[in-house]
């Protein structure tokens, strides 16, 4: 095989040649894909490799909520315990209203926003209620829609809970960052680790195919998936 010439001084060379040119990053790209043709020069695209998912310990856990807990800030603790009990993703979290939580039931509604798409229902344990109802009753006494509000009364932004997040993660000394969609993954995984099947999780995880569970280590109906989370989720470790 033919010596090439080093690639850097080859674009030099280039360089010279099309400096005349009004060039810009469109018309160079076009001159590069036919540049590709002519020379029959096949485009491979190299395959993304997947990151390992983060799974934190329950000790992790612990030490990441007792950041929380000693934070004071009681809509900062309601916002983590609810993504750490239902698994939802955080771009649900911020479109909950306080419609969504039936208290009654022990539920809340995570509605769709795709065209054709079917609102889902997450269970919340019996033991978080009272502190889920107090926050609801402030937040109507203000005047709220959503469930979590910034102090402008707007509700949070995906980035503004994954800010919240991540301060707890440094607060705790973790450091793998605690996002939300760790602690979604550390749900369901540990639900798994705990003999749930993956038919009694789905109906509430949001993913369309059961095998997609598979990640986390025959359909059912939410009634039955609620009753063994209830049951299941007394264990958990906050």
């Amino acid at each position: 095989m033919k010596k090439r010439t080093p690639a850097r001084q080859k674009a030099i060379e280039l360089a010279k040649y099309l400096r005349k040119e009004q060039l810009d990053y469109t018309y160079l790209k076009e001159i590069f894909r036919y540049l590709r043709k002519e020379l029959e020069v096949q485009v491979t695209v190299q395959p993304k490799e997947e990151k390992e998912m983060y799974i934190p310990t329950e000790e992790e856990i612990q030490k990441y909520y007792q950041a929380v807990w000693q934070s004071k800030d009681m809509q900062n603790m309601i916002i983590i315990k609810t993504l750490l009990y239902t698994g939802i993703r955080v771009g649900e979290l911020v479109r909950i209203k306080l419609e969504d939580v039936d208290l009654s039931n022990c539920q809340i509604t995570i509605k769709s926003t795709r065209i054709g798409g079917t609102d889902r229902i997450v269970p919340i344990p019996i033991g978080f209620l009272e502190l889920l109802a107090m926050h609801l009753e402030m937040s109507r006494k203000k005047g709220a829609e959503y469930l979590f509000e910034s102090s402008w009364k707007k509700p949070y932004t995906d980035r503004g809970i994954r800010k919240i997040s991540a301060q707890y993660s440094k607060s705790a000394g973790i450091k793998t960052n605690i996002s939300p969609r760790v602690l979604r993954n550390f749900l369901f995984t540990w639900m798994k680790k705990n003999d749930i099947e993956d038919a009694l999780i789905q109906p509430y995880s949001g993913h369309k195919r059961v095998e997609s569970l598979d990640k986390y280590a025959k359909p059912a109906n939410f009634t039955e998936a609620k009753e063994e989370y209830e049951k299941i989720i007394k264990k958990f470790p906050v």
